[in-house]
C-alpha cells in the first residue's frame, strides 16, 4: 500500500526541482533562458554576462542563464546538450560545428527580413550567417582574419609585400638570438602551407572551393605548389626558431612579444595581447601575397544561434538579435579582439586606426581574397590532423615537398569524387 504523505512529499520535491532547473517558465511568469558558450575565458564570460544582464533589464520578466564549460570541452558538452533536445535555447554556433549542428536539425533558422539589425550587418557578416545550406542558422559576431605584425625596432621600415620579401627580410633578421619569423610548426602549422600554396597558385584558384582550382584539379598539383612549399621550408630552416618547429599559437606569439622573432602571421586577437605585453615599436600589415600578386586566406568566425527545439523561441531569437545589435557587437569585437559584424564599427578609431588599419586596407584590395575552406568533405577532419603531422615530418627532413603534395593531391582528388 502506497504511504500517502510520502507520494505528497514526493509531488512536492519535483514541482520544486522543476521550477528550478533548466530553461522555461517559473510559477510567476518569468521565462527563464538557458544559453552556453564554447570559446571560454574568465574575461570573455564576465563580458558575455554583463551584456546578458542589460538584455534582461531591457526585456523585464526574461532571465538568462550562461554556461561556461571548460575550453578544451566545450564544443563536446555542446553536442552531448544538443542530443538531449532539452533544456537549451541559445548557443555558440562556430564555423566548424555550423553544419553538423543544422544536419542533425539542432538549430533554427533565425528570422532577417524584419528584424532592422540585419541590414546594419556588414556584407560579410551576412554572408557567413547564410553560408551553411543558404539559411541564417547563426548571427557571427565577429572575425578572425590573418594580418602580418612585424617589429619597426628591427630595422624594418617597410613590411614584406610577398612570401619572397618575408623571408629574404626574416633571413636578414636572423642573427645567434634572433630570428626573422614565428614559425608555426605544430598543430595548425598546415594551414600557414596551404596559404602559401593558396597564394602562389593565384588567380587560377577558385575561392569557393579552395583547395581546388578553376579548372578542377586541387591547388596541391600544381607546380607552383612545389615553389610554395619549398619556400615554406626555407623560411623554417633560414629564419625561424629552431624550436619552432612545435610552436603552436601561444608560443609563435610569445615569440614575437618576448622579443625572439620579429615578424608573426596571426588573427586580431593578438593585437590585444601585443598591446598589453608592452611592446611598442610594431605595427601590422595583410599577409603576403604570391608571385602573382594574390592572397588567399579563410576567415574564421563564430556566432549566436538558437535551439530547434527552445520552448520560447521568441525570447531566443530576441537575446540572439540583441547581442547582434551594433553597440552589443562592437563591445563584444573590442572586448575580443574580433573583426566587428557592424557597419557602424567602420566609423569606430579603434578598427580603423593603428593596428586594425591593416585589416580595413586587406578587405577593400581585390587580389586580398577570402576564400571558403572545404568543410563540407567528408575528409576535413581527417586531413587537418594527416596534413599537420605531414608538415612535421617536411621541415624536419623526413619527407619531400614532392611526397607532401602528391599526398595531399590524391588525398583532395579522392574526396571531389565523394561529393561530385
Amino acid at each position: 500500500m502506497r504511504n500517502p504523505l510520502l507520494l505528497a512529499a514526493v509531488v512536492a520535491v519535483t514541482l520544486v526541482s522543476a521550477a528550478c532547473g533548466g530553461s522555461g517558465s517559473s510559477s510567476s511568469g518569468e521565462v527563464r533562458l538557458r544559453m552556453i558558450e564554447s570559446l571560454t575565458s574568465p574575461e570573455r564570460t564576465k563580458l558575455i554576462k554583463s551584456l546578458i544582464a542589460d538584455f534582461e533589464k531591457a526585456n523585464p520578466g526574461v532571465s538568462v542563464e550562461l554556461v561556461s564549460p571548460p575550453l578544451d570541452s566545450a564544443d563536446q558538452k555542446i553536442t552531448q546538450i544538443l542530443q538531449t533536445k532539452k533544456d537549451l535555447d541559445v548557443l555558440e554556433v562556430r564555423d566548424h560545428t555550423a553544419k553538423s549542428f543544422s544536419n542533425n536539425g539542432w538549430l533554427a533558422e533565425l528570422p532577417t527580413t524584419d528584424w532592422p539589425g540585419w541590414s546594419d550587418l556588414t556584407e560579410l557578416a551576412q554572408t557567413k550567417a547564410v553560408e551553411v545550406g543558404g539559411k541564417p542558422y547563426l548571427i557571427p559576431y565577429g572575425f578572425y582574419q590573418r594580418t602580418l605584425f612585424y617589429r619597426t625596432d628591427y630595422g624594418m621600415t617597410k613590411p614584406p609585400a610577398t612570401w619572397q620579401e618575408l623571408y629574404e627580410a626574416g633571413k636578414r633578421m636572423t642573427s645567434a638570438d634572433r630570428f626573422g619569423y614565428s614559425f608555426r610548426g605544430g598543430k595548425g602549422g598546415a594551414d600557414y602551407a596551404v596559404m602559401m600554396i593558396s597564394a602562389y597558385n593565384g588567380e587560377a584558384l577558385d575561392p569557393e572551393k579552395s583547395f581546388y582550382l578553376k579548372d578542377k584539379r586541387t591547388i596541391f598539383s600544381t607546380p607552383e605548389a612545389a615553389q610554395a612549399l619549398d619556400l615554406y621550408v626555407k623560411i623554417f630552416k633560414e629564419a625561424s626558431p629552431p624550436d619552432s618547429v612545435s610552436w603552436g599559437y601561444p608560443e609563435m606569439v610569445q615569440g614575437f612579444t618576448s622579443g625572439v622573432t620579429g615578424m608573426l602571421i596571426q588573427d586580431p586577437e593578438v593585437i590585444k595581447t601585443v598591446e598589453e605585453s608592452g611592446v611598442t615599436a610594431w605595427s601590422t600589415a595583410p599577409i603576403p601575397k604570391g608571385p602573382s600578386g594574390y592572397a588567399f586566406q579563410p576567415v574564421g568566425y563564430a556566432g549566436w544561434g538558437a535551439t530547434s527545439f527552445t520552448k520560447h523561441p521568441k525570447e531566443a531569437v530576441k537575446l540572439v538579435q540583441f547581442l547582434s545589435e551594433a553597440k552589443q557587437s562592437i563591445a563584444f569585437a573590442k572586448g575580443n579582439s574580433l573583426i566587428p559584424i557592424s557597419k557602424q564599427a567602420q566609423s569606430d578609431p579603434q578598427f580603423s586606426q593603428g593596428a586594425w588599419k591593416a585589416y580595413l586596407e586587406a578587405q577593400q584590395d581585390p587580389k586580398q581574397v577570402i576564400t571558403i575552406r572545404p568543410v563540407d568533405y567528408p575528409g576535413w577532419s581527417q586531413f587537418l590532423v594527416d596534413s599537420d603531422r605531414d608538415v612535421q615530418a617536411l621541415i624536419t627532413g623526413k619527407k619531400s615537398t614532392a611526397e607532401v603534395l602528391k599526398a595531399w593531391d590524391a588525398f583532395w582528388a579522392d574526396q571531389a569524387k565523394k561529393v561530385s
